[in-house]
């Protein structure tokens, strides 16, 4: 037998997304992400509810903050994020479920150009530029 959800099942999951996009924010920001931008995706998709895209100076420091985002992501919530890319690392797609996050090299980032498709073209960039 089902029992009926409590009535502030929604409250509690907005703020666990909202403290799951902090730690993405934060993590990036203490591994030193360059032109951090996020996209609010509720309501416009049903994939996440945040996106993150941020860059990485080389490969070694892409996967590195990938790394170190599922492993915090893995610490603070119990959940494991899907990680693709990373042998690779050029781009490394993170899946938390409510957030997905893209990390590039810079030149990846500007040919697929993800904000633009968004249509976030003059995102504001959060942490460092």
């Amino acid at each position: 037998m089902t029992r009926p959800a409590p009535a502030n099942d929604t409250a509690l999951s907005a703020e666990s997304v909202a403290a799951l996009h902090a730690l993405v924010m934060q993590s990036l920001d203490d591994d030193q992400a360059q032109e951090t931008i996020s996209i609010p995706l509720e309501g416009k998709s049903s994939i996440a509810d945040h996106m993150v895209i941020a860059s990485g100076r080389s490969s070694r420091q892409v996967a590195a903050m990938a790394q170190h985002l599922a492993e915090k992501i893995k610490k603070e919530t119990g959940r494991s994020a899907r990680v693709e890319g990373l042998p690779v690392a050029d781009w490394v797609l993170i899946d938390a479920g409510d957030v997905i996050v893209h990390l590039f090299k810079p030149e990846v980032r500007s040919f697929y150009n993800l904000e633009r498709m968004w249509g976030f073209v003059d995102a504001p960039i959060a942490g460092n530029a």
